[in-house]
């Protein structure tokens, strides 16, 4: 298992209540999309928030956040929050805030469809 099955738990329990949110296994864990768009996730187990970069560049000055960072190169708008940072409502909020981003995010478009041989 790549990610802390518990707190995928406590992630699903406080997802903002639409049919638009689907989930995916993504950068060797577990993401949440809203509307399509990616905006929290888990990996091993940290929460993967993705707030904007003005956003995340703000979340990084708090406890238990640090940048997401994969290859050596940090993602722009994304941040990883320890365990220890997601006590309480701390983990509500940080879903909210990151439901929030994805909420004001253009529309993907529709996948084209795939051609069968």
């Amino acid at each position: 298992m790549a990610y802390d099955e518990d707190l995928a738990d406590r992630v699903r329990a406080v997802l903002p209540p639409s049919a638009a949110v689907t989930e995916r296994q993504m950068f060797g864990g577990l993401a949440f999309l809203l509307g399509g768009h990616m905006f929290c996730g888990i990996v091993k187990d940290a929460l993967m928030v993705r707030l904007g970069p003005e956003g995340a560049s703000r979340a990084l000055g708090q406890p238990h956040v640090r940048p997401m960072d994969f290859t050596g190169r940090p993602m722009k708008g994304m941040i990883f929050v320890d365990p220890e940072g997601l006590r309480g409502d701390a983990l509500r909020q940080w879903v909210d805030a990151a439901a929030g981003y994805a909420g004001d995010l253009p529309p993907k478009p529709a996948a084209p469809a795939r051609k069968r041989r």
